[in-house]
């Protein structure tokens, strides 16, 4: 059943793009939660590293720019905006322009791929708060459905895969132990990931899913998942091992080289190049072990493509393209959950 759409919206995390930036960015991420300034500026340093410029919001419109030029390939004329949940341009100022353009429903492309309350929940708490910000006459909002088992996405990470591990040194390539990351969370919150009934844990059992593909897709018949950028206070569990520790154990058994692919993330963001490229990176060295990080899909032509997809899907009717057997969900509209009581918010302290 064809059902129509008069733009489409990318919603994401958002960044700093200066110096000035980061601090209020941060109170943005944090509020509400009691995070004690001492750790903002701890977490401001690794922004500061790099002159205070987030690469999320650069990435996101460049995935943009390749989205609109796959749209018109498609012959779908659909304008793309773009909208953040922590930094500007905020989803609350977007979702006014579109109204004020004429947009009456949008089709929101999350860059999350997961469920869980992070990963899914969260974004239709943006999608409500935006449209709730506008009162009356916002445009219907219409959230598609997961995606960590797109073939599209999993060729490309699987590519990316092959190429990190032609990085490493001939003579260690062969022997490299595969890494799959992803964001950890408070187990607690991955705990509540899912419909009531489901059986929860749903952001970890998709993201296993995701590198079980990705491995199988490239011959790796052996692998770990292991998880990074974790935060709040050490009494609250969070998934682990940590990636840092993780390469600390692999080579206290002999292991002498690493591929770590980043499955968890869509774009090169952040969390991604100071978390891997910067203090796990350091550590292989410390240890003698060759690293080498496989790219994220986010520049990789297909990334667009799969967004188009996505779309079409919505429009026609199409059957969804997936490889994987854990649980994925599908569209949601003006920011309601697909399940009442799904994914509950992580208790904070």
């Amino acid at each position: 059943m064809a059902r129509a759409a008069d733009a489409l919206l990318l919603l994401s995390f958002g960044g700093p793009e200066g110096p000035e930036d980061v601090i209020p960015f941060l109170e943005n991420v944090t509020r509400g939660r009691g995070v004690p300034r001492e750790r903002l500026d701890e977490v401001a340093r690794h922004y500061l590293h790099f002159g205070g410029v987030s690469p999320i919001n650069a990435l996101n419109r460049g995935i943009i720019a390749a989205t609109e030029a796959e749209l018109a390939t498609a012959g779908i004329d659909l304008p793309v905006y773009f909208g953040n949940r922590n930094w500007t341009p905020m989803v609350e100022d977007t979702v006014a322009r579109m109204a004020a353009d004429g947009v009456r429903s949008a089709l929101v492309f999350p860059t999350s791929a997961w469920g869980g309350y992070s990963g899914c929940l969260q974004y239709h708490e943006d999608i409500a708060r935006a449209r709730a910000a506008f009162g009356a006459g916002a445009p219907e909002l219409v959230k598609l459905r997961q995606y960590f088992d797109h073939p599209l996405l999993i060729e490309s990470f699987a590519d990316a895969i092959r190429a990190a591990r032609q990085e490493l040194p001939a003579g260690r390539r062969d022997r490299a132990r595969l890494v799959f990351t992803a964001h950890s969370v408070p187990v607690s919150a991955d705990l509540a990931a899912g419909p009531p009934g489901d059986g929860g844990r749903l952001y970890s059992r998709q993201v296993a899913e995701a590198a079980r593909l990705c491995a199988a897709a490239t011959g790796f018949t052996d692998y770990d998942l292991v998880w990074q950028s974790r935060s709040g206070p050490p009494r609250v569990p969070w998934l682990d091992p940590d990636i840092v520790d993780h390469l600390e154990d692999l080579s206290g058994k002999g292991v002498d080289a690493v591929v770590v692919c980043p499955v968890g993330f869509v774009s090169d963001h952040l969390e991604v190049i100071w978390d891997l490229d910067s203090e796990a990176k350091d550590k292989a060295a410390e240890l003698d072990m060759a690293f080498a990080r496989a790219a994220t899909p986010g520049a990789d032509p297909r990334f667009a493509r799969l967004v188009v997809e996505l779309i079409n899907e919505h429009l026609t009717g199409t059957s969804p393209r997936r490889l994987g057997k854990a649980p994925q969900y599908g569209c949601t509209r003006n920011g309601t959950p697909c399940t009442p009581g799904c994914c509950a918010a992580p208790a904070r302290g």
